[in-house]
């Protein structure tokens, strides 16, 4: 099992309405509106690194308002 955070920059006046889709993405199992210089930061599960990208990912980078996106996989040290 793959965990990673997901910062997320939204366009302007675009997080509360991107959070809501974001949530309806598989694999989200957390999504929370921050400030500084993301927007959103999401937390994530995919059976691996290749379902994480195409299952969660892409598709989440695909949404309308998502500027960037930045993954971030969790060690297990």
């Amino acid at each position: 099992m793959v965990t990673a955070y997901i910062l997320i920059q939204t366009e302007v006046g675009k997080a509360s309405q991107v959070t809501d889709q974001i949530r309806e993405i598989e694999g989200v199992m957390v999504v929370d509106p921050v400030t500084g210089p993301y927007d959103i930061v999401a937390r994530a599960e995919a059976a691996d690194l290749d379902l994480l990208a195409k299952g969660t990912v892409m598709p989440m980078q695909d949404l309308d308002g998502i500027t960037r996106t930045l993954t971030c996989p969790v060690l297990q040290i």
